[in-house]
């Protein structure tokens, strides 16, 4: 199986998506004048190339097919031309028209990519492109709109754009990177479907021109309108601290990773060429470049996996782009129902991995991130990209014969990689983003017995407190208490009345600064908070012995899950009560008892009927539907 996968691969592109890239633009052999396109005070003329866009009969769609086929020596000679400048007449004449971009120091870098004919770095160089001129038309959309389209193709056929740079100019680049009927050069880039030696280098000469024509046609604009064009902050990627589980790279592990990549079946043959830019990057600290190399052939070989374990057809796969994202591949189940193979065949650790990188909302989701340019590639960190080739050293070695697996497993530092990725468990799946935020409420609500309260306000609260309402609620807590004690796992305890939670202890010298003109308010948040405290602790521990026992339910009817939703979001609302009344707007302290007191006969009701997962994990072992 090892060895069967890909082996025989010569391109991921399906026959039609191939003659489109491959083909259709070199058809036509005449000459393009170059000062038909641009002027030679690097003025694009819009017009020659809009021309050559072609249209349905019915004039309400576009003819990708033939407006590739016309714009084919338009590239040529604007490659031609490109490849004539030197590197300070391209700067003098055309990086001005960049500034208009959120990264326009990027654009000599793919100047000098396009110069040096490697494949793989300008294949590199259009992956960046696109992903800046989204970032870029997404910043002038808001010009006028309100909401971003999150997909480049429903931007590009938005009103909003159409109306700043006009419909013929949308339509061109629509033919380029908008239609999954076009060259689509994003997509089949960034997914990993495009080996190096299939991408003509023409067509990103031709990105190049159009960025420089678009930010031409939005000067004009924005002179008529007097509008300002402002540029979105790159975003700030969530949890990397916690995902840092593996090691620094050494020099051994990437000597490893140069050995394998030419031995691991994963690795398809003709993408060779991009993991080994990759590393390049890397010892260049040129970390993003390494990580969007490695995150689009990751893609690339896990869909190889998924497509022979799910025998999926070739043509599905290839021609198909939009359907197998890493979602889909990663997903557990099939469109038809099946189960995925796939995260059988890689196991629990490797798939969480993978989730916790690029698909759960709370984690970094680097491909998202930075195929639709919210990343300052300047600035993306040696820690994330460490991680992805760490673990693509771990994956690879999956798909190697046994022999030359055990020799790589006699060295300390690959034997170390694969204990931590085998040991790997979620950081970013929502049950572990509630644990972490339960152990944070749980920490903070533990310090509030810690207050400082002076001993007179103390002894004043305390005898607030002595109403029926209160002490209603304390007699609620100390039941239900009760009742979740009988259900706390072995070898654990819990506090299990009030007379067991601290009161009052100082912190060091520290004592709470009160306002002398209002005592009232601040006795009332005294008592409140003696009060607080432990139902808080009781929700919190409540919501704990939920979740372990979510997966020992079996599932509920619809009239039971509709009751127990309506309890947990009670339970919500009651916290979400609680912040209102007392925040320093409302004020409302002296509301809270009541607020809780209803809040804990609803527990109390709900649990006597035994409707709570802890009351119905005994009567079975199969997960639960909630």
């Amino acid at each position: 199986f090892k060895v069967l996968i890909g082996a025989s691969i010569t391109t991921c592109l399906s026959p039609s998506v191939y003659d489109i890239i491959c083909n259709l633009g070199f058809e036509l052999r005449e000459n393009c004048d170059i000062n038909s396109i641009v002027t030679q005070n690097g003025e694009v003329c819009w017009k020659t190339i809009t021309d050559c866009v072609c249209y349905t009969e019915s004039d309400q769609g576009l003819d990708c097919w033939g407006s590739v086929r016309l714009l084919g020596p338009v590239c040529e000679a604007v490659h031609s031309h490109f490849l004539s400048l030197t590197k300070g007449q391209f700067e003098i004449q055309y990086a001005p028209w960049f500034q208009w971009t959120s990264f326009p120091q990027l654009f000599p870098e793919i100047f000098e990519a396009l110069k040096s004919l490697q494949s793989p770095a300008i294949c590199l160089s259009l992956m960046k492109l696109t992903s800046c001129l989204e970032r870029a038309l997404g910043d002038v959309f808001l010009l006028i709109g309100k909401e971003c389209p999150f997909l480049l193709r429903d931007l590009l056929a938005s009103e909003e754009l159409a109306q700043i740079f006009g419909q013929s100019v949308m339509n061109v680049l629509k033919v380029f990177v908008g239609s999954p009927c076009g060259l689509n050069l994003r997509n089949i880039l960034w997914h990993g479907f495009a080996s190096p030696e299939e991408i003509p280098p023409k067509y990103c000469s031709m990105m190049i021109l159009l960025t420089v024509g678009l930010g031409q046609l939005l000067k004009s604009y924005l002179q008529n309108t007097k509008l300002i064009l402002t540029h979105r902050s790159f975003i700030t990627l969530k949890n990397l601290e916690d995902l840092v589980i593996f090691p620094d790279v050494t020099y051994e592990v990437l000597s490893v990773l140069e050995e394998v990549m030419t031995k691991s079946a994963f690795i398809l043959k003709i993408m060779l060429p991009y993991w080994e830019v990759a590393l390049i990057k890397f010892r260049s600290q040129r970390f993003a470049d390494c990580a969007i190399l490695l995150l689009a052939q990751l893609e690339t070989g896990l869909r190889n996996v998924f497509a022979t374990l799910n025998r999926c057809p070739k043509r599905l796969l290839t021609a198909e782009v939009n359907l197998f994202l890493l979602l889909i591949i990663l997903a557990k189940h099939l469109n038809d129902g099946k189960i995925n193979q796939l995260p059988l065949f890689l196991g629990e650790p490797a798939m969480e991995f993978l989730w916790d990188f690029l698909n759960h909302q709370e984690g970094p989701r680097l491909r998202d991130h930075l195929s639709h340019g919210e990343i300052n590639l300047h600035e993306f960190s040696k820690e994330t990209t460490n991680q992805l080739l760490a673990f693509s050293v771990v994956l690879l070695l999956r798909f190697v014969d046994e022999g030359l697996l055990s020799v790589f497993k006699e060295k300390a530092a690959v034997e170390l990689l694969i204990h931590l990725a085998e040991g790997y468990s979620s950081r970013c799946h929502p049950v572990s983003q509630l644990k972490k935020q339960v152990l944070s409420c749980e920490e903070s609500i533990r310090v509030w017995a810690l207050l400082p309260f002076p001993e007179e306000l103390t002894q004043e609260a305390v005898r607030l407190e002595d109403n029926s309402e209160t002490n209603a609620c304390h007699s609620l807590i100390t039941k239900i208490m009760d009742e979740l004690y009988h259900h706390m796992p072995e070898n654990h305890c819990v506090l299990k009345d009030l007379d067991s939670l601290p009161t009052e202890t100082p912190i060091g010298n520290t004592r709470l600064a009160l306002a002398p003109r209002r005592p009232q308010p601040c006795k009332c948040r005294c008592r409140d908070i003696r009060l607080l405290s432990p139902v808080l602790s009781l929700v919190l521990l409540l919501i704990v012995l939920e979740l372990v026992n979510i997966h020992a339910v079996c599932g509920k009817n619809t009239h039971e899950y509709q009751q127990y939703l309506k309890f947990v979001k009670s339970i919500l609302q009651y916290t979400e009560n609680l912040v209102a009344y007392t925040s320093y707007e409302k004020n409302k302290w002296n509301e809270t008892i009541h607020l809780t007191h209803t809040a804990l006969l609803k527990i109390w009701t709900f649990s006597e009927k035994k409707q709570m997962l802890i009351h119905l994990a005994k009567k079975s072992t199969s997960k639960v539907l909630l």
